[in-house]
């Protein structure tokens, strides 16, 4: 049964670094290298990460640079990043690609929230899924092993105090999130 709560808190974890990742993918004002994340560049016919086939760097608060380890890419980079959802234009010199990030609207960082707070509700649910399944688990080793009703009750104890802790968790990742957006 150890094991079994020991599994299931990995997996809430998991949900919690899971969501941690998706906020740093979210564009909140600032340069960040991680917002580069989900773009896919053809890169001779394989899609790759922008961070695999160029050097990424922060030059100033507000503008990302690339820098191509292969400069007959730097089309292709250029290209992945216009048609992202990004909803920026890169300018290419060249040799390297700025990204510059313009100041956010009040408007546009109230969608932003509402997108972490959607992201927030997701981990949540994904948290609650994990313990319906430990539940049902714990249930059949209560039928299979014969283990008692109290053991049982107990372990559903432990991985409610589980369930809350990354619930609380998710919460502080989220306004965490939902600060830094809102901060001018």
């Amino acid at each position: 049964m150890k094991e079994l709560l020991k599994k299931a808190e990995e997996k809430m974890q998991k949900t919690a670094d899971r969501l941690e990742h998706e906020y740093t993918t979210i564009r909140a004002g600032r340069a960040n290298p991680a917002v580069l994340d989900k773009i896919m560049v053809d890169y001779y016919g394989v899609p790759t990460q922008i961070n695999q086939m160029a050097a990424v760097s922060v030059a100033e608060a507000r503008i990302l640079v690339i820098s191509p380890w292969d400069a007959s890419s730097l089309k292709a980079i250029e290209k992945a990043i216009q048609t992202s959802d990004l909803g920026i234009n890169p300018t290419n010199d060249g040799k390297v690609i700025r990204i510059a990030f313009p100041q956010l609207t009040e408007e546009r960082r109230k969608e932003i929230v509402k997108d972490v707070h959607k992201l927030r509700e997701e981990a949540k649910v994904a948290v609650r899924n994990i313990r319906r399944d430990y539940m049902d688990k714990l249930k059949a080793l209560k039928k299979e092993s014969g283990v008692s009703e109290d053991e049982i009750k107990d372990g559903e104890k432990k991985l409610q105090v589980s369930v809350d802790k990354f619930c609380k968790v998710i919460d502080e990742i989220a306004a965490a999130k939902e600060k830094e957006i809102m901060e001018i």
